[in-house]
């Protein structure tokens, strides 16, 4: 019997070297179904579970990189064009604006902004854009919903939002954007914007108010009809046009029609999302969406993966025809004028640690993939110029490079309210030039930022407008022009700037005592020392010692907040490409000492005050360059900040992976993007051929050892015979 057990075995790994090689050429590991290979699908991933997919409320990257592709507010950033232009999307042209008096009639467009009281901005939108299909607008033929008076004993089989066996749509109109507003102000819902928009649109804060009370005389779980409650600074003018009332002159106010918050919301989703024993299913916006964007989420498991499919409903948009100069040649425009999205489906899969997305995105299971610390040296180099291009693993793969400096800005702060570094004396000005000198930011970015990043020469970042390239956007006070580039000044020339301040050789002329600065920091144990160590350093070269002050996240807020620190480290984020967004934190009435804004420097120079009030209500043009540049002399001289760095992005992506252009405003770009399955599934077979010689040299290992067992068997059945 045991013989027999092992003349078996053998002949299974006999039979068995045939089946294996007829699989060489399979891929074992692929993660899809095969009948999607040849599709029209993009593969990304997503590190951060969504929380909040309801635009009311959700204000995160993670987030929006869902929702951005499902709602539609009325304007969008034009994909190609730099610096960053707001476009129609929704909208049939750009918002008109109608300036008034405190009586509501109307003033000329040339009216000085201090005169005008209100300013009206009127949203024309396309006819004949329709919601996705959702349960939410399927109507009877009497025209009743069928869903919108739900029982327990309805719901007793619903799960997910799929078991509603019925679904509808309806042209969108001018009141979902207008109840999507009303939606901002409800006091439960908690908008992170509510707070903004209650300075800025007429009666929102009231309105809260009334809703409010409106709440308290009904019963709380019924749901409340915004339509019933009117907001003053909100009107339907028609079907398909609406107007916002804000208060004086807000431009910037524009932008914010381009942001998932002014969504249109259909009044019927709200009150089927409303009903009692929805939210206990998770049947809410939260978890299903409902858009006119090209993209619906049919899928939402987000601990395993996120699906959006393209929307049977969608309206219909056209790939941009031009853009920048360059585009046409990096390939760009090659789908100019073809019906958006491109891609059928969008695939996310949950990926927790940064090195399985990276290798996976090597094996062409994702289409693109960012670079984190882990896969940097792996993933880029170095090259003959001094800038950063592809390893030569990467580029046998032709897997492509793109990068873009972000709109954002890093800083160095010093507190002007500071008895040293602080206030407006020639002595603590030179004394904050000759930091600025002496920390050098583009030793920083080589060292600590892998070289993602360039020196900032100001408050505003590229990208947003007032941003000058060339010698004509350096800072004079930092960096010299030299052979078309900037080039920092010398240790030299700041130690002479030390000289100038009462602080030769470090050592304060007045009190004959060294001169000792402090700088308050975040503690994060070991990862840190080396910063900090080179940050010392950096001072040390102009003889002045530093001492670090570490501290909790929470207590290093609080410090700044309270104006308890001398030298502290933040950075800015744009919310939209406008000046407005960065010269804000350093004007004087935004003082976190003073009003809790987020001047958190507390500087304070009533000549760039009062250019910024001048500058913040204007159009774009050559009258508010010629203010930006006027401010931006002004606080490179004065040098509350050391400009530190504009970060730079990195990503990679596959060659069959088409349209990809960096753009930090806009997150509706999917729809614009492109894959070539079939040169995908193609370089997939050939990365992922399974290598069988580990399991040949296995088979022959086992082969080798059972013939010895079945000779001693043998050897040993003989032997009892005898």
């Amino acid at each position: 019997m045991a013989a027999r057990r092992i003349y078996k075995t053998i002949l299974l790994v006999i039979l068995t070297i045939p089946i294996l090689q007829g699989c060489g050429d399979k891929q074992w590991n692929n993660p899809y179904r095969d009948a999607d290979t040849d599709k029209a699908i993009i593969y990304s991933a997503f590190q951060e579970r969504p929380k909040e997919l309801d635009p009311v409320k959700s204000y995160s990257a993670s987030e929006y990189t869902f929702i951005s592709q499902i709602y539609e507010p009325p304007l969008q950033y034009h994909y190609l064009k730099r610096p960053y232009q707001l476009i129609p999307l929704t909208a049939t042209h750009m918002p008109t604006k109608v300036y008034l008096d405190d009586q509501g009639n109307e003033l000329p467009a040339e009216t000085n902004p201090d005169d005008i009281v209100f300013t009206d901005y009127i949203v024309q939108i396309q006819q004949g854009i329709k919601y996705q299909p959702h349960p939410a607008l399927a109507q009877k033929d009497s025209g009743d919903y069928y869903y919108h008076e739900l029982t327990q004993t309805d719901l007793n089989d619903v799960y997910v939002l799929a078991d509603f066996a019925y679904q509808g749509s309806r042209e969108l109109t001018a009141n979902d954007y207008v109840y999507q507003i009303k939606r901002l102000a409800h006091p439960n819902l908690h908008s992170p914007l509510a707070g903004l928009l209650g300075n800025y649109i007429v009666d929102f804060k009231d309105y809260r108010e009334r809703v409010l009370k409106a709440i308290e005389e009904h019963d709380e779980s019924q749901w409340m009809d915004l339509r019933s409650i009117d907001m003053e600074g909100l009107e339907v003018l028609d079907d398909y046009s609406y107007r916002i009332r804000v208060k004086g002159v807000y431009p910037q106010f524009i932008y914010w029609l381009s942001m998932p918050f002014f969504s249109p919301i259909p009044w019927e989703a709200d009150k089927f999302y409303a009903q009692s024993g929805m939210e206990e299913r998770n049947i809410s916006f939260d978890w299903y969406p409902i858009g006119t964007g090209p993209f619906m989420l049919t899928e939402n498991n987000p601990n395993l993966r996120m699906v959006l499919d393209r929307n049977p409903n969608f309206h219909g948009e056209s790939y941009p025809t031009e853009g920048e100069p360059g585009d046409e040649q990096m390939g760009l425009l090659e789908d100019a004028g073809k019906p958006l999205p491109l891609a059928d489906k969008v695939v996310f899969s949950l990926e927790k640690e940064s090195i399985p997305y990276f290798n996976k995105f090597l094996q062409g299971y994702y289409d693109t993939s960012g670079i984190t610390s882990d896969s940097f040296d792996q993933s880029v180099e170095l090259n003959s110029q001094g800038e950063f291009g592809l390893t030569e693993e990467m580029r046998e793969k032709d897997i492509q490079l793109a990068s873009a400096v972000q709109p954002s800005l890093f800083y160095l702060g010093f507190n002007m309210r500071d008895p040293v570094l602080g206030g407006d004396s020639e002595s603590a000005r030179l004394l904050r030039r000759a930091i600025s000198i002496a920390v050098d930011y583009d030793e920083f970015i080589s060292i600590f930022k892998n070289g993602r990043g360039i020196p900032a020469q100001g408050p505003i970042p590229p990208g947003i407008y007032g941003y000058e390239k060339g010698e004509a956007g350096i800072n004079p006070y930092v960096y010299n022009w030299e052979n078309n580039r900037p080039v920092r000044k010398s240790i030299t020339e700041a130690k002479q700037l030390m000289v100038d301040a009462g602080y030769a050789d470090g050592i304060d002329q007045k009190s004959g005592r060294p001169l000792i600065l402090y700088f308050d920091t975040v503690s994060r144990g070991a990862d840190t020392k080396a910063l900090l160590n080179w940050m010392i350093k950096q001072f040390k070269k102009i003889d002045i010692e530093l001492v670090i002050r570490g501290t909790d996240v929470n207590r290093y807020y609080d410090k700044i907040r309270d104006g308890k620190v001398q030298i502290y480290t933040l950075g800015w984020n744009a919310d939209y490409p406008d000046p407005e967004n960065f010269f804000f934190l350093l004007y004087g009435p935004h003082s976190v000492l003073d009003s809790k804004g987020q001047n958190y420097s507390n500087y304070s120079n009533p000549e760039f005050d009062a250019l910024f009030d001048q500058m913040k209500n204007m159009e774009n043009g050559p009258e508010r360059m010629a203010l930006i540049r006027q401010m931006n002399e002004i606080v490179r001289a004065d040098a509350p900040w050391v400009w530190a760095f504009n970060p730079k992005g990195y990503s990679l992506y596959h060659s069959w992976y088409k349209n990809v252009k960096p753009n930090a405003m806009a997150n509706n770009n999917i729809k614009y993007r492109r894959v070539e399955p079939e040169v995908r599934a193609q370089l997939r077979e050939q990365w992922n051929k399974p290598i069988l010689w580990p399991l040949y040299l296995l088979m022959f290992i086992l082969i080798v050892t059972i013939i010895p067992a079945i000779r001693g068997y043998y050897q040993r059945e003989k032997a009892k015979a005898l």
